[in-house]
């Protein structure tokens, strides 16, 4: 767990033996949905000086989901709906069980803005490191 990261979520039982399950969960992509949409409009509320709310488009997702090298745990045909899914749940994942903390994302996002997809492949590198820790 992260040093300055906050305590694990305990409201969840975590029973998932390897990556694959988490980026395949679906009700934890549901969550991790509202968690990357929530952090992506902070980023771009810190930039801009003002409340924004934003959504991460799925493609950008799929996209850094295979940048960061993680398009391999998923099933063969899966849709870049699906691949974004499961780039939501394994961001969220990391969240709920203290790996990375809500500034840190948002730091990262709003550090490479420019480029969504190499914001987010950062993210999912950075956060598939600690994960695996």
């Amino acid at each position: 767990m992260c040093p300055v990261c906050q305590e694990k979520f305990t409201g969840i039982r975590y029973n998932y033996q390897n990556l694959r399950e988490i980026l395949m969960d679906k009700k934890l992509a549901k969550l991790g949905d509202a968690y990357v949409n929530f952090v992506y409009s902070l980023a771009l509320t810190e930039i801009y000086g003002e409340p924004i709310g934003a959504r991460v488009n799925s493609d950008v997702l799929a996209k850094a989901l295979k940048k960061a090298q993680l398009r391999k745990f998923l099933p063969v045909r899966v849709d870049r709906h699906s691949q974004g899914d499961a780039a939501e749940a394994l961001i969220v994942y990391a969240w709920l069980q203290g790996a990375i903390s809500l500034q840190e994302t948002v730091k990262l996002i709003t550090a490479h803005m420019g480029n969504h997809v190499e914001a987010f492949t950062l993210l999912l590198e950075e956060i598939t490191r600690r994960v695996r820790e």
